[in-house]
Parts: structure tokens; sequence; C-alpha cells
């Protein structure tokens, strides 16, 4: 009998039995084992099997709980399912992973051999990577894919005895597929399918040369699928280096998605984390994230939080990988109101539910703002993100408006008035950037994690 083995990142191995082969030709199956036809799938199932999905994929992601493709899926998955390349860029939240996930499953899950991996998602992060992991899970359900994620922060050496079994779909950060690689415990030479996720963030991280090097084992004539939230000229380049006449599909550039409602509040800077609390207390409901730049303040302000009897917890690149664990699951079952994070959970952090974004720091780079409040509105939902501006913060804010091409509504809360008038953007101020103003990646900060 098939098995779908899936690593997980609190158990390293999951099973889920399947009743039926993915191939219908190859053995005789009941209808109720064959899957809905498509005649019998709903309007809703009717949009995702006009994409040229099938039936068996469609009722997958129907039970997934999604309804309708968003546009994103609706011009990357035809395209993808014809074996073209696709440059695609889309703002955090409209559906990325879907795009690439359900074109790829459907292609490799007709014959799954469960050997060398013939198809390959890299990620820059951990979170994303369990993300990724976890809606192969979710979409290959009725196929017989079998899937290993890889990542830094878990035992090397059983992640190198889970890929000699063998797998059809190796999702992976960085540094830690170069590990293997150097090991010997994997061989890309069958790639079929490369999906680079979240290319933007893996050059700022300062992981292009990295990814090169994987990229450079795997065949020339595979397809690539590149998904980013902005399109950097280092993007641009690598794309170029990579692809072969891609598709191109663009989605919501370099802004917030419509459902978000964005507010500056502006405060003297040692009285944010009392504005903090005020807003927690009585212009907040249900579950908030809070981003800061470091980790010391990640940590001061889950312990200020925590003294005033506020469900909380942090989450930051120097927590042990269980402990990361263990907060990011706390806060997905709602047992923990409030999140304080670094930027490590501003992308593949997939939490429905999220009623609001807080960026107690502004971020240095505009384009990381985006990704931040993009952990708000998931989906068809709607949210708020809100933003506590310091007078040294308002050049950070104006390139963030000047990247959206908007200004942000700014309130002031009677008792945190700042010592020092801010100076107002206004729109005819501002010109959409194709380059932000200010941008720090990985190879001026020297950042290299995995």
């Amino acid at each position: 009998m098939p098995r779908l083995h899936i690593l997980a990142p609190s158990e390293r191995f999951r099973t889920i039995d399947l009743a039926a082969t993915s191939d219908p030709s190859e053995r005789t199956q009941s209808p109720a084992a064959q899957g809905p036809s498509v005649q019998e799938l709903t309007s809703e199932g009717a949009a995702f099997a006009a994409l040229g999905l099938s039936p068996r994929l469609v009722d997958a992601v129907l039970h997934s709980g999604y309804s309708e493709p968003t546009e994103v899926q609706r011009q990357a998955v035809p395209a993808a399912l014809e074996g073209r390349d696709l440059l695609a860029t889309a703002h955090t939240g409209t559906g990325k992973t879907a795009a690439f996930t359900l074109p790829m499953i459907q292609r490799l899950g007709e014959d799954a051999i469960h050997g060398r991996p013939r198809g390959l998602v890299i990620t820059p992060t951990r979170e994303l990577a369990q993300q990724v992991g976890a809606a192969v899970e979710s979409y290959g359900v009725t196929s017989d894919i079998e899937c290993v994620v890889v990542h830094g922060g878990t035992n090397v050496r059983s992640e190198g005895r889970e890929l000699s079994y063998g797998c059809d779909v190796l999702v992976a950060t960085p540094g830690r597929l170069l590990d293997h690689l150097r090991r010997g415990t994997v061989d890309l030479g069958e790639v079929e399918v490369l999906v680079l996720d979240e290319a933007d963030r893996m050059l700022d991280m300062g992981f292009i040369d990295d990814v090169k090097r994987i990229v450079a084992a795997t065949p020339q004539s595979r397809q690539t699928l590149l998904f980013s939230a902005t399109m950097p000229n280092g993007v641009l380049w690598l794309a170029n280096e990579m692809m072969r006449d891609p598709v191109r599909v663009e989605v919501g550039l370099e802004r917030a998605a419509d459902g978000i409602r964005q507010v500056l509040y502006p405060v003297d800077w040692p009285a944010k984390h009392k504005l903090l609390l005020h807003l927690l207390e009585e212009r907040t409901s249900g579950q908030v994230l809070i981003f800061t730049r470091r980790r010391d303040t990640t940590t001061y302000l889950t312990e200020f939080l925590l003294s005033r009897d506020v469900s909380v917890d942090d989450l930051h690149g120097g927590k042990p990988q269980r402990l990361r664990d263990v907060s990011l699951e706390g806060f997905r079952n709602g047992q923990t109101r409030v999140l304080v994070a670094t930027n490590v959970a501003a992308r593949g952090l997939d939490v429905r539910g999220i009623r609001h974004v807080v960026n107690f720091d502004v971020p240095d780079d505009p384009r990381d703002y985006v990704h931040r409040v993009g952990r708000t509105a998931r989906g068809d939902d709607t949210g708020e993100a809100i933003t506590l501006m310091s007078p040294n913060d308002w050049h950070l804010v104006r390139d963030i408006e000047r990247l959206m091409g908007e200004p942000i509504h700014r309130e002031t809360v009677e008792g945190f008035e700042p010592s020092v008038a801010i100076p107002a953007t206004h729109a005819g101020e501002l010109t959409v950037a194709t380059e932000p103003a200010r941008v720090r990646t990985g190879l001026t900060r020297g950042i290299r994690r995995r």
C-alpha cells in the first residue's frame, strides 16, 4: 500500500496511508477511490480545474480550505503546467506557495518513484521550508508523492538517513543543502522542477552564491520557477543566468495587500513600549504579531508584556530550533495571543487569523515592511498593520511610502504625542521606486544564516 512520508518540524516522520496509486491506468479503482470527475466538481472546484489541475488535485485543494484561485495562481499555474520557466512577483499572502506546489505535484505525482529528488524547492528560512513541506503534504495527500524537508537546526546525520530512503520532492535551505551535497547524501542530477522561493530574501541574506552552486548541480534541462515578493536587480540577474525565456507574472507589486488597514502612530522612543501595551489592551483584538529589529529588543518586550499579564512568546534566530517550533505551534493553535519576533518570521509564517501586525521598530529595508505586514490579511481575510514611529524613524517611513507610492494614514494617541513634530508625507511628494532608497543586503551586513 502506498504511503506518503513527510518530515515535520516537531516529528521527524509522519505517515498517511493511501488507498490507491496516483495513476488510475495502473490499477482498477472504485469511483470513490478515483476522486471526483470534472462534472462532479463544484463551481469553486471548476475554477481550479480550469487552470489545468487534475480532479484529484482539485479535490485536495478544496479539502485544504480554498474555494477560489488567487490571481497569482490563475496566471502561474497554467504556465507551469505547460513546462515553461516562470518568473513570478507577488506580494506576501497571495498564494505563491500553492502556485508552484500544485503544478509540481501534478507533474511528479504521475510517476512517483521515491528515488533521487525530482522536485527541489529552495527557501531562505527554516520556517518557510517547513511551510512549503506542509503544503506538499496537504496538496499531495491523494498522490504517492514523498517529500523530505532539510534545514539548519536539526541533526544533519538523521536527515542524511532519511534522504537515503529516497524522495520525490526535497525542500531545503541553501546552507543545509550544500552540507548534504558535500557529504554526498543527496544527488540533484535528476531534478526536473527547481523552485526558488522568496528569491529576494535569499539575496538579502547573502545566499546567492550558495544558490548558484546548488543550481549548477541540477540538470540544465530542468524547469525553473522563481517566486519573489519583490524584484530587485540582483534577482533579475540571477533569473537571466538560470532561466530560459521565462513567463513573467506580476501581481500587486511592492505594496501591501488590499485587505490591510495601515496606520502610523507617532511616539517618542522611550514611550513606545507603553503605547504598545495601550494598543494591545484598548485597540486590538485577536492574535497580534510584533516585529523588532534586534533580538535583545524582542527579549525585552516579551519580558515587559509578560509582567503585564499578556499572553506572549518570542521568536528569533538565536532561539534553538526546538523552542522555535514550540513558540510557533503555541501561536498557531491560539494558546499564545501575542508573538514578538525579528525578521525571521517576516516570511514563511502562514498563520490564519492574525488580526494585527505591529512594527515596534520600523524596518531598515522598506521591502521588509511589505513582507512583515503581509502576515495579516492572508487570503481573503482582513487585518491591520500598525507602525510605531519615533522622530528618528521618519526617513525610514518616507522610504516605505515611496516604495508603495502612497502615504500611510497617521493617528495620534492622547497622552503619547511625540515631543518633536514629525514631517508628514503628501501624495504629491511620492514616486514609486524601482529600487528601495535604503537597502541593506546580507552582502553589506555580512549575514550568513542557515
